[in-house]
């Protein structure tokens, strides 16, 4: 059985549309018009024990309030969910310890308290005996290099810092589900890529079900081979994350490398993306690709040839854009 089973979830919002100036205020105290918006519209999904999904789509487009229905924050307006054969809006005590929710534009730990105290006030919450928690403690402090931070205040630590100490206390209780909303929001590069190391160890070793969202594609490529795609609510994609560049990446890139260091300038056909002699890249349409470098190789005196798929982001960019 599937850790996180989804059918038909829908989330509609009935939202207030007052019109412009203060005739608009006075008409709406006695006549309200009202829209509704559908923040998730019918989408189903099955994720398995020990995946690390991507849940991508754009700003609006449902991946929020999705992860708020998963982890019992939000009713859902229609639909099934059962994540670990619970239902997460019953919000039974059995269910919350088994599940863990980091947001990364949202703070669990105490500002004006140091980082163990906060570990210590989660420790009784979820009711974890002493020996596991001193031993998760160490493993999670020593995998994020951050043991020497412990004592000092949340407020005088670095997002970075912060961002390491947070997903900590979401993984203290051992939780078998973990859901992360921009966990890297904002953070620097050395920063983002020790959490996603961390997210990488700890998944190998515990076997947790992850569902990711971010706007760093980094994050998506380096845990999830498996991605989702929404847009306006709807799934508009699941499967492999490679599946995104052949499916919606309409071009290829070629890198040619010329033997004389002299760069021509006429590619009929093909885009030039940039020019760096003795170096050319070039964007050239998927179905034609074989046949232009073939061209190419015979018609110049070329040393080194390498055709690529687009950046992921551009498929990704796509795929919002015809939907």
């Amino acid at each position: 059985m599937a850790a996180i089973c989804v059918r038909n979830l829908k989330k509609v919002y009935k939202v207030h549309e007052k019109a412009q100036g203060l005739g608009g205020s006075i008409r709406s105290l006695f006549r309200r018009k009202y829209k509704h918006v559908h923040a998730v519209d019918g989408i189903d999904f099955d994720i398995q024990s020990g995946e690390m999904v991507g849940f991508l789509g754009p700003n609006g487009a449902g991946k929020t309030t999705t992860l708020k229905i998963l982890s019992g924050l939000i009713y859902p307006t229609e639909g099934t969910v059962s994540v670990m054969s619970f239902v997460p809006w019953e919000r039974r005590n059995a269910y919350r310890r088994r599940f863990a929710l980091l947001m990364g534009q949202k703070n669990q730990l105490w500002w004006d308290l140091p980082a163990s105290e906060s570990f210590r006030l989660h420790k009784e919450i979820y009711e974890i005996e002493d020996e596991r928690f001193e031993r998760v403690q160490g493993e999670l402090t020593e995998l994020l290099m951050v043991r020497d931070l412990l004592n000092q205040p949340v407020r005088e630590l670095s997002l970075g810092e912060r961002m390491k100490m947070e997903l900590i206390a979401a993984l203290l209780h051992s939780p078998d589900i973990l859901f992360l909303d921009e966990p890297t929001i904002g953070l620097d590069v050395v920063a983002q890529t020790s959490i996603r190391q961390c997210l990488r160890e700890y998944n190998e070793r515990n076997n947790v079900t992850v569902l990711l969202t971010s706007h760093y594609m980094q994050d998506i490529e380096s845990l999830c081979s498996r991605v989702m795609v929404i847009n306006h609510g709807r799934m508009i994609h699941d499967g492999p994350l490679t599946d995104i560049v052949d499916r919606f990446a309409a071009h290829k890139i070629l890198k040619l490398r010329f033997a004389n260091g002299d760069v021509p300038t006429d590619f009929d056909g093909a885009e030039v993306l940039r020019v760096d002699p003795p170096t050319v890249t070039l964007r050239l349409p998927r179905e034609s690709i074989a046949r232009q470098s073939t061209e190419l190789l015979a018609r110049y005196d070329i040393n080194d040839i390498s055709i690529e798929n687009p950046p992921i982001e551009e498929s990704i960019a796509r795929i919002f854009h015809e939907n």
